[in-house]
């Protein structure tokens, strides 16, 4: 069983396609309140182990636990309702909608009400508070009629996180959140992180190229390399370890 502080865990966590491993036995707990980035080289096996941990790879080998449940069987939207989110699968829910009404059928979602597109809105007048309250966290209120497919890139990644908060899941993943974005638009996504991570009961795993995000972000760095767990410790340690330097950032460490 996981610890108390353990929300999520991987247990020698293997997938192969054909005579290739791509993630080879993998081991690794996940604490309440933490913000964990996962880097490594191109083809590491990041992307990979967040595909196995949220539910669209399925594992040749070991177990992934969520509260001491074994989750490893179940299919992306059991997990999701047990409480793991990853922002991309909830990119443009329905490009054809307006902002708001893709968070408001998130948040109706939650609510249990099920997904019903000829709904009156006025009868679902906390369901739409709710959803302009998500849209003011991320500051997209002001596009909140607009719709989804006529957003810029920045917001529509911004729309994501919207979506990802509307979920309220326990486990938030974000792969490359700041992928393709203007140097202006950056920052907004990392506060909107910094602020979920500010909630002590989630717990945020994060896939991130930038050193300089990671740093500002992470509490904890895992190291992937050709699949495996090679580091795993604060950011200033892991950093400075050779494989780091060498695999990850290019370039040999530094002489003493």
């Amino acid at each position: 069983m996981a610890t108390e502080h353990s929300i999520l865990e991987t247990r020698d966590l293997t997938v192969r396609f054909g005579g290739h491993v791509a993630v080879d036995r993998v081991s690794c707990r996940f604490e309440r309140g933490t913000l964990t980035a996962i880097v490594g080289p191109n083809g590491a096996g990041k992307t990979t182990y967040f595909n196995l941990v949220s539910g669209q790879l399925r594992a040749t080998g070991g177990t992934v636990l969520l509260n001491g449940e074994d989750i490893t069987s179940m299919s992306v939207p059991r997990r999701t309702e047990r409480g793991i989110g990853r922002a991309f699968q909830l990119t443009n829910l329905f490009p054809t909608l307006s902002v708001r009404e893709n968070v408001r059928l998130v948040v109706q979602s939650r609510a249990n009400k099920g997904f019903d597109l000829f709904s009156v809105a006025a009868c679902h007048v906390e369901l739409l508070e709710r959803a302009d309250h998500v849209l003011a966290e991320v500051r997209l209120i002001d596009q909140a009629d607009r719709i989804v497919s006529a957003l810029p890139h920045g917001d529509q990644r911004k729309l994501e996180v919207a979506l990802l908060i509307a979920l309220g899941p326990q486990v938030l993943m974000f792969d490359e959140p700041t992928a393709g974005m203007s140097v202006d638009e950056v920052p907004v996504i990392l506060d909107l992180i910094r602020k979920l991570k500010s909630d002590m009961d989630r717990t945020i795993l994060l896939v991130e190229h930038k050193m300089d995000v990671i740093r500002s972000l992470a509490d904890r760095i895992i190291v992937l390399h050709n699949g495996e767990l090679v580091a795993d410790g604060e950011p200033a340690e892991v950093i400075a370890l050779p494989i780091v330097q060498e695999a990850y950032l290019g370039k040999a460490p530094e002489a003493a």
